[in-house]
């Protein structure tokens, strides 16, 4: 989940007022925990501007408004993730911590499994935007397990603030523009191509349980069945400090002894949290858990 990556046309008939983007920017934070510099105020007219008008509103004040006392504004909320949302990703994004997490991570969660006699794995994709990550991760475990999947029981939980973007994932229908870092023999087996779509194989898709979340509901974060690995790439950059502390104790509540954490390559634990032990590897960087 990206936010901000992209512009909409402006309004010309009106403007986004200090007081107005004050307002939008703490509803904002205080709703999904995003927290949005002054310097991108001109995205938050850009972005806001499109519900102005489908709402045939006059003005961010009255858009502002309308999210604190409509009767209709659950609905609206929904709306909102999704224009301050983008969501920027594709299958097998960044192959060197992939590669890492399938020989580092996933085989020493699957031996461990193997030797206690409990054939259980939970995977967590926290952030997994129109499904891209999480069915990489079910198709990297078809490959790692083979025959022997049939005798696991798997789950890899897949949530996001948008439930546009959850029913895209769910439909599991991508460009070739989305398989741009996928190895092509990946492409061959687990996708069937039709019109210039191509369809995420059926074995994938039933790894995948999808589902909304705010990561700024510390609720919806206990109700999260607990995890062996947890994803949460290229999100918490968009979170303030005191966010991110929130989010990360949920993760590590979350994960069970000696579980992982997977964040961004471009994103850090650093002054955040001393409850997780980073592991540093060739291209990556992972995150243990310690008790």
């Amino acid at each position: 989940m990206s936010l901000f990556s992209s512009a909409i046309t402006l309004r010309k008939d009106t403007g986004l007022s200090d007081e107005e983007f004050i307002q939008l920017r703490d509803f904002i934070y205080q709703q999904f925990g995003i927290f949005i510099a002054e310097n991108r105020k001109y995205l938050v007219e850009n972005r806001l501007s499109g519900r102005l008008k489908e709402l045939n509103l006059k003005s961010y004040g009255d858009y502002y408004h309308y999210l604190r006392f409509d009767p209709n504004c659950k609905s609206e909320l929904s709306k909102l993730a999704e224009v301050v949302t983008t969501n920027e990703t594709s299958f097998y994004r960044n192959p060197p911590q992939l590669q890492i997490f399938q020989e580092k991570v996933l085989r020493k969660v699957l031996d461990e499994g193997r030797k206690k006699g409990r054939k259980q794995l939970r995977i967590w994709s926290a952030g997994c935007s129109t499904g891209e990550e999480p069915y990489t991760l079910a198709i990297i475990l078809l490959e790692e397990l083979k025959t022997e999947i049939s005798s696991w029981d798997i789950k890899i939980t897949a949530n996001d603030l948008s439930e546009a973007v959850l029913a895209a994932a769910q439909r599991g229908l991508y460009s070739e523009y989305a398989l741009r870092t996928t190895p092509p023999d990946i492409v061959s087996r687990y996708f069937t191509k039709n019109d210039h779509v191509y369809h995420v194989s059926s074995r994938a898709k039933q790894l995948v349980s999808f589902g909304p979340i705010n990561l700024n509901d510390k609720f919806a974060l206990k109700r999260v069945e607990r995890s062996h690995i947890i994803f949460c790439r290229n999100v918490i950059i968009y979170f303030d400090d005191d966010m991110k502390k929130r989010v990360i104790s949920g993760f590590y509540d979350n994960l069970l002894p000696e579980g992982y954490l997977i964040i961004g390559h471009s994103e850090s634990l650093h002054n955040i949290s001393r409850t997780f032990k980073p592991e540093h590897h060739p291209g990556a960087i992972i995150y243990s858990k310690q008790d």
